[in-house]
């Protein structure tokens, strides 16, 4: 879809967030309904305005249709449920903006819950010896996602020159930042000694490196835009998404490069598709499951010179008042992680300005984007 094909289609009316925890107590079918209902509270819409539900999942989450069941939806209704991770995290909206399009629907819930850390823990992913592509990788030690993303990031730190120092800064920002999120599951500063002594996990990723292992869901609300306009003035429009990758950081058996990961494939796709240019990105809510894959992304989608990352973040040019906000919540790396879908509720907040914390001052477009290695999806929202 490009820009002229979205534009005037589809906005997000309302989001939903359940408490961000390490044990929530309930099963992710609560956790879905409670942010669902919520997002469509925040809507001012009744659940019966609902036409459409999507969730994405790997195993992990509540089935769409119990969703839609338990809130009292017809069984008529699409439904659809995608497998797959931090991927869809923004893909997920030209998902729900084409049903908009299309006429298929007028109001689409989408919503993300798991418990991430007292349920399934996605970083303890099993060994799979036969069959597939996993039968080229666990052999090497390549348990998980750490691992595999691990090895990429050595890989760009040895190209680029990046420094543990650089993958430092991404994460005491974030710390900083989430110091005054209410919301944040990690609420205190982090110093580059504190960075220093954190423990390795899989060379070069120490713990802080690593986002959040989190209970939670989100949701949110896509509505034909003459909808969101009558209920919400400020519903940010779904303006481009796009999706896709290349052979990289989750293909290593057949990478020419181990490093590359998704940013580097789909940024072109983007800016043409989009007709916007990098400068004019008010905040950016990136999707941040390792520290490296920050610096990458900021590299790749042109907001700074190759090699140069590091140096930017530490300028400050990615702090709420700098030229290009980077995640104002905290992000996963320190917010939580729901998956990806909770970046994208805070991409909400800052173009209605509502944040609770560090409120980007009058941003008009936002960039979203969603990491599964060398595959990804990025999308930009646009304030009227």
């Amino acid at each position: 879809m490009t820009r002229q094909a979205f534009a005037g289609a589809a906005a997000v009316s309302g989001i939903g967030l359940t408490d961000i925890s390490r044990r929530s107590g309930v099963s992710p079918l609560q956790l879905a309904l409670g942010a669902s209902r919520a997002a469509i509270r925040d809507a001012g819409l009744d659940v019966s305005d609902i036409d459409g539900v999507l969730c994405y999942h790997m195993g992990d989450s509540a089935p769409v249709n119990d969703v839609a069941e338990h809130l009292g939806l017809p069984p008529e209704i699409w439904t659809n449920e995608i497998y797959g991770g931090g991927t869809q995290s923004a893909s997920i909206l030209g998902d729900a903006a084409m049903l908009i399009h299309s006429g298929t629907a007028a109001n689409v819930l989408v919503f993300r819950a798991l418990n991430g850390r007292s349920g399934k823990r996605m970083g303890q992913a099993p060994l799979r010896v036969a069959g597939g592509e996993a039968q080229f990788t666990t052999p090497y030690g390549m348990a998980g996602p750490v691992n595999l993303f691990a090895l990429a990031a050595t890989r760009w730190m040895h190209l680029t020159g990046a420094t543990e120092d650089d993958l430092a800064a991404v994460v005491c920002q974030s710390r900083r930042l989430a110091s005054e999120n209410p919301r944040a599951l990690v609420s205190s500063d982090m110093t580059l000694d504190d960075y220093l002594s954190s423990p390795m996990v899989s060379t070069p990723l120490r713990r802080a490196d690593c986002c959040q292992e989190t209970d939670a869901g989100a949701a949110l609300v896509v509505s034909r835009t003459d909808i969101a306009d009558a209920l919400g003035p400020n519903s940010p429009r779904i303006v481009t998404v796009v999706r896709g990758g290349g052979i990289g950081a989750s293909t290593m058996d057949k990478a020419a490069d181990i490093s590359a990961i998704f940013s580097r494939f789909v940024a072109r796709k983007l800016w043409s598709y989009s007709g916007i240019r990098p400068a004019e990105i008010d905040v950016a809510l990136l999707y941040d499951a390792y520290s490296p894959i920050v610096l990458q992304q900021l590299e790749d989608l042109g907001f700074c010179d190759h090699g140069n990352s590091g140096d930017y973040v530490r300028s400050g040019a990615t702090l709420p008042t700098g030229t290009l906000p980077v995640n104002p919540h905290g992000g996963l790396l320190s917010e939580g992680y729901v998956h990806g879908l909770n970046n994208i509720l805070e991409a909400v907040r800052q173009l209605r300005g509502t944040a609770s914390s560090h409120q980007v001052e009058s941003p008009h477009v936002a960039l979203c984007t969603g990491f599964g290695g060398s595959y990804g999806s990025a999308a930009i929202l646009e304030s009227r």
